[in-house]
């Protein structure tokens, strides 16, 4: 009666604690038999070790003596390479990849490990596992750390990272295990799907993915677009209207709304404006030309912010990643966008180009048979999770009881009282010789944030998008005696800050003074953000503290709840607010923000389902081109005088191999077109909204038809081009039929439009021209 009483209350409090999380009673059960056969396993030499995990190849699936079984030679291999025993948690987590959850596992809890032992499973199960990490840098450290385990293990493994060659590549993906970023191998999965030859193919057929930082990966980045683009030309931005706007007056000439997503010209702006483009009517038809060229101008204008939203470095605008802070290589805006953001700079336009494919991150995921995914924060999105991945979350308890001390928020009626404040805090803690991480909204305010605490003999160590390249290296040493580190969003996530430093001498010490204190100087649009910050102290047991500091004038609130409600008063002094309507105010500010992000996830997925549909359809078709003769077979059947006719000069395989990348390159160029068509019904699909249509109902009725023409336009043109193709000494000149790839290529991911469609700013400055005119 007492073990089933203890049963029921562990139920209870895991329900109350952690809503949406898998019962871990089963996994918990098998922990006493690993132990048992723990010391059995340590009698192997090397080579029994290898041998003994080679016959688990022989099982079909894994029962739970399988379980049990990798579970323990893990344990084992993980003792003998890295000199680190396995905790039973992180065997927890092992066994919760192996069964297809997210787990979720606190900072320095050893997630990295219990991945390593959770793909080193499924590739003895004879499946191959990509690890997806945030970026090259983990790829490359955590496949290095762990090949040692996975050596013992029997277990080949690889990575990917963008100075790789295609021979380089191929040889990683061929490897049981490879770990890449996500966006590297999203770019070799768009650059698979344009070779003409099946030896240049690079990624297998997709298995299994273990992702890392799952939350990331798999909810922040998820509606983000990888793009292969083909060289076109210059982009080229309206100078003289991106010199005209950039002499306009916010609440003269533009007004922008309170989420800062839209802008508008009043109407003296357009008067202004108007007059400065040679007196032409930017509503009417002598001006029609010029009013899109004026919208991607403002908005570059007054709603994208150098040091928040972009920096400008080696002479190019770089964007910012949001989410983590940091800059975002690949990442650029629609073009006409990335243009007027570069005029505005007054840097060299980059390349436009001819988007020949792309995939979200959810897309990528999708591909994959088997899903499992590790990070600290799960439970907070566990909602999205299940809803877009048909994943469950196992969150598993720490090794050691988390002990960091987590203080209320401390809320201020003004951002400048709340600053004072912050740095009084770091001042009084600093003095202490406690280390202290400072995390900041963007780089603007870090950078600002550090001048400040400089001005008062605070030195500070800058974590931000401006050095990144050094995150790792800064981050570790964090929890230095006396460190003041001020960083953007979750700088290093994946690198532990250990007490005393990276090499942990002056732990006792730092420990002994109350560990690291964590600041944060806003509540992020999400509450997960916060959790990943406040975890980045109180690592494995270690003591510590965290502290948000708010502003009831915070952009989470002003964007989100503007409407503070009445009778909440400040301290005359300090502009401290201790009424707990402020601290209701931005949590609920903080869920609007939540919810609105939930949205765009739903609705973006909505239109990318069908879209994604219509590319495994064509792929198929794409696949048979590729890997068999049914190009030849399609063209000679077509053109039967013309096929035999090059037969006879060229031969079989040649012609064969033509044919192959005639009607390759029309199904790409095709494809590349819908694309573009269905970007342009996206765009003016809320047209549909006004006459009491549906958008998404509107947009597959328009988009399905045009995607059955797909095929017979392929063979339509490939015999065009076929017929129309010369005989030279050198052969077939298909450039001269028209069949011509582009000039170069190049991935990037898409940053997402942060502005309504083309057709709503337009109807927006319409009819606010029309009410200022009307008054």
């Amino acid at each position: 009666m007492p073990a089933l009483i203890s049963r029921m209350g562990k139920r209870l409090r895991r329900f109350i604690e952690r809503p949406g999380s898998i019962e871990l009673t089963h996994y918990e059960g098998l922990l006493p038999a690993i132990g048992e056969l723990e010391a059995e396993v340590e009698e192997l030499s090397d080579t029994e070790l290898t041998e003994r995990a080679a016959k688990l190849r022989l099982e079909a699936d894994f029962d739970d003596k399988q379980l049990i079984e990798v579970c323990v030679l893990g344990r084992e291999a993980a003792r003998r390479a890295l000199d680190e025993r396995a905790f039973d948690v992180q065997l927890l987590g092992t066994m919760g990849l192996l069964t297809g959850h997210v787990v979720q596992m606190e900072t320095g809890e050893g997630k990295t490990l219990a991945g390593a032992l959770a793909a080193a499973g499924f590739a003895l199960q004879g499946k191959r596992v990509h690890v997806v990490t945030v970026n090259d840098y983990l790829a490359r450290r955590d496949a290095e750390w762990m090949e040692p385990v996975y050596k013992l293990l029997g277990v080949t493994v690889g990575w990917v990272d963008p100075s790789l060659s295609r021979d380089e590549r191929r040889s990683s993906y061929e490897a049981e295990v490879t770990y890449g970023a996500v966006s590297e191998i999203g770019f070799d999965v768009l650059r698979d799907r344009l070779v003409t030859r099946v030896e240049d193919l690079v990624q297998p057929e997709p298995e299994v993915a273990i992702v890392d930082e799952a939350d990331s990966v798999l909810v922040d980045e998820a509606r983000v677009p990888l793009v292969m683009a083909g060289s076109v030309d210059h982009a080229v931005a309206d100078i003289e209207v991106a010199n005209v706007v950039r002499r306009l007056r916010l609440g003269l000439h533009y007004e922008t709304d309170s989420d800062g997503r839209n802008a508008w010209l009043t109407t003296a702006g357009a008067s202004v404006v108007e007059k400065a483009l040679g007196g032409i009517d930017l509503y009417g038809d002598s001006g029609s030309d010029r009013l899109a060229a004026v919208n991607v101008a403002l908005h570059a204008h007054a709603l994208l912010t150098r040091d928040v939203d972009y920096l400008v470095r080696d002479e190019k605008v770089q964007l910012i990643n949001t989410s983590r802070g940091r800059v975002a290589e690949l990442q650029r805006w629609p073009d006409g966008l990335q243009a007027a953001v570069e005029a505005k700079e007054q840097v060299a336009a980059t390349d436009r180009g001819e988007i020949l494919d792309s995939i979200t991150v959810q897309a990528l995921l999708a591909r994959y048979p088997r899903v499992a995914g590790m990070t600290g924060t799960a439970v907070a999105v566990a909602e999205q999770l299940r809803e877009f991945y048909q994943l469950e979350v196992a969150v598993i308890p720490p090794n050691t009881p988390n002990i960091r001390e987590d203080h209320p928020d401390r809320i201020f009626a003004s951002p400048s009282q709340k600053l004072r404040a912050i740095e009084t805090e770091i001042r009084e803690v600093h003095e202490t010789g406690r280390p202290i991480l400072v995390g900041t909204q963007d780089v603007a305010e870090s950078e600002e944030l550090a001048e400040k605490l400089a001005k008062v003999d605070l030195p500070c160590v800058v974590l931000n998008a401006r050095n990144d390249a050094e995150e790792a290296a800064i981050i570790a040493e964090a929890g230095t005696h006396g460190a003041v580190t001020v960083s953007t969003q979750m700088a290093g996530r994946g690198t532990d800050i250990r007490l005393g430093g990276a090499d942990g001498k002056d732990r006792e010490r730092v420990a002994e003074l109350g560990g690291l204190h964590v600041i944060g100087t806003a509540r992020y649009p999400s509450s997960r953000l916060d959790g990943q910050l406040r975890g980045r102290s109180g690592r494995q047991g270690d003591p510590g503290s965290a502290v948000f500091f708010a502003s009831l004038n915070d952009e989470l609130v002003l964007s989100n709840a503007p409407d503070v409600p009445d009778g909440i008063h400040a301290d005359e002094e300090t502009g401290e607010i201790t009424d707990p309507a402020a601290q209701r105010q931005i949590n609920h500010a903080q869920r609007v923000a939540e919810g609105v992000h939930l949205e765009i996830h739903r609705n973006t997925w909505r239109y990318t389902r069908l879209i994604e549909h219509q590319r495994h359809e064509l792929l198929k078709y794409r696949d048979k081109l590729l890997r068999t003769d049914l190009a030849a077979e399609t063209l000679k059947e077509a053109a039967k005088k013309r096929y035999e006719e090059f037969e006879e000069k060229l031969g079989e395989a040649e012609l064969e191999q033509i044919c192959r990348e005639i009607m390759l390159f029309h199904l790409d160029e095709l494809w590349s077109d819908h694309l573009a068509f269905l970007t342009d019904v996206r765009e003016s699909i809320h047209l549909r909204a006004l006459a009491r249509e549906t958008p998404l109902d509107e947009f597959h009725r328009l988009a399905i038809p045009e995607f059955r023409k797909i095929v017979p336009g392929i063979e339509e043109r490939s015999l065009q081009s076929f017929e129309e193709a010369e005989l030279t000494d050198d052969g077939i000149d298909l450039a001269a039929s028209g069949v011509r790839r582009a000039s170069s290529t190049w991935t990037y991911l898409v940053h997402d439009n942060p502005f309504d469609s083309d057709f709503e700013q337009t109807l927006k400055q319409v009819r606010n021209l029309l009410r200022r005119k009307k008054d």
